[in-house]
């Protein structure tokens, strides 16, 4: 029975012990895996301060110096990790990151991008040997080449594949849009754009984190936050330089234009904004002072309309998908023009500016609109849409 108990006392202080041991070893492994993140973050943040500062040497004693010569030529005003998480695997390291930064000059507040750091450890120090974006995150123009950068008077053109002269060719188009947005917005903006021109239409995608197909036959993007303001970084007009490259010299402005007048207006662009209003207004500012006839701008608006189909409604934003249709797409795009274009021609520019921010203005879609008509325009939806379908078939008919 004695010794029964002596076995009894001696299991209870293993088994006291073994839970000392495991609890010291979660702690233990807590501590290393914080050490190892801080050691990561100090190697990260050296990384960074090297390129800010144009260390190469510095740079380079921190791994891989790729990025480093990729982004040589790009104005930063800021560039710097945060470590989120690490998992080690013998003597490499594989960190999750977040990078944020911003182009001099561009950008009030930070553009963030997920990445994925891998680093290796050789003689008592840890050194990047890669650094890509994390999975499913949109890739960097850097991750696609050398960065190739042009300074306009108005614009910032970072090309990746481009000529020289392609790249001035943009910014040229990019500082004659500014003024021209700059004369029919009343509203404050930077008066400055971003032009991201990658190799082709598969890299364009990648840069916006969606399929080549989404892109198809889309001449250029606009990236942003609606309703940002402030410190928000600046938004990246993005192009496709394949069906760019298909325009004529007008089309090439309208498009440029058009981007620049979304970024704008960004501010006032929230989500009580229908997608009539937003495309055609920047339509509008597009193609104001090129002298194109009504019929040039929205030929397929005013083939239905000739054929009888005048549109039962403003355009819903449904209509501005992609679905395979390029007529449907195109007369979404020519009504919202045609809608703004009888604002300005019948209440005035001012007004059209002032009913733009007050539909952005409101909290909620439902009823923005209609207030925003009612305040500005003195009219209602209703009242508008049969002015609207008159104004088409007077046009096009």
């Amino acid at each position: 029975m004695a010794d029964g108990g002596r076995g009894v006392r001696g299991s209870s202080v293993a088994v006291l012990c073994l839970l000392l041991l495991v609890a010291l070893t979660g702690c233990g492994g807590g501590t290393d895996t914080a050490a190892l993140r801080a050691d990561v973050q100090r190697v990260l943040d050296r990384r960074a301060a090297a390129l800010l500062d144009r260390d190469a040497t510095g740079y380079a004693a921190t791994g891989t110096r790729t990025g480093f010569d990729r982004v040589a030529e790009v104005p930063l005003a800021g560039w710097t990790y945060r470590v989120t998480g690490v998992r080690r695997t013998g003597s490499a390291v594989t960190a999750d990151v977040d990078l944020r930064y911003r182009l001099t000059g561009y950008d009030a507040g930070a553009l963030g991008a997920r990445r994925t750091v891998r680093l290796a450890r050789a003689d008592g120090t840890w050194r990047v040997t890669a650094d890509r974006p994390a999975p499913k995150a949109p890739r960097q123009p850097w991750d696609q080449g050398t960065v190739q950068v042009v300074r306009g008077a108005h614009s910032l053109v970072l090309g990746v594949g481009r000529t020289d002269a392609a790249l001035r060719a943009y910014a040229g188009l990019a500082d004659r849009a500014v003024p021209a947005v700059t004369a029919a917005w009343d509203g404050d903006w930077p008066r400055r754009v971003v032009v991201i021109v990658p190799r082709s239409l598969a890299a364009m995608a990648e840069l916006l984190g969606s399929p080549a197909s989404s892109y198809q036959g889309i001449a250029a993007v606009t990236t942003g936050e609606t309703g940002a303001a402030g410190d928000a970084p600046a938004d990246r007009i993005v192009v496709n330089p394949e069906a760019y490259g298909l325009l004529g010299t007008v089309g090439k402005q309208v498009v440029l234009t058009h981007e620049t007048t979304h970024v704008a207006t960004r501010a006032h662009t929230g989500a009580a904004t229908p997608l009539w209003l937003s495309e055609g207004y920047a339509d509008w500012v597009g193609y104001r002072g090129t002298g194109r006839a009504p019929a040039q701008v929205a030929p397929e608006l005013a083939r239905a309309v000739a054929e009888g189909r005048v549109p039962d409604a403003l355009p819903a934003d449904d209509d501005f998908r992609f679905t395979g249709d390029a007529d449907e797409l195109a007369r979404a795009y020519e009504g919202g023009w045609t809608a703004c274009r009888l604002i300005a021609e019948e209440w005035g520019e001012d007004r059209l500016d002032a009913f733009y921010r007050a539909v952005g203005a409101h909290g909620r879609r439902d009823g923005a609109v209609a207030d925003a008509m009612r305040r500005v325009l003195g009219t209602t939806p209703e009242e508008f849409t049969l002015r609207w379908q008159d104004h088409l078939r007077t046009e096009f008919s």
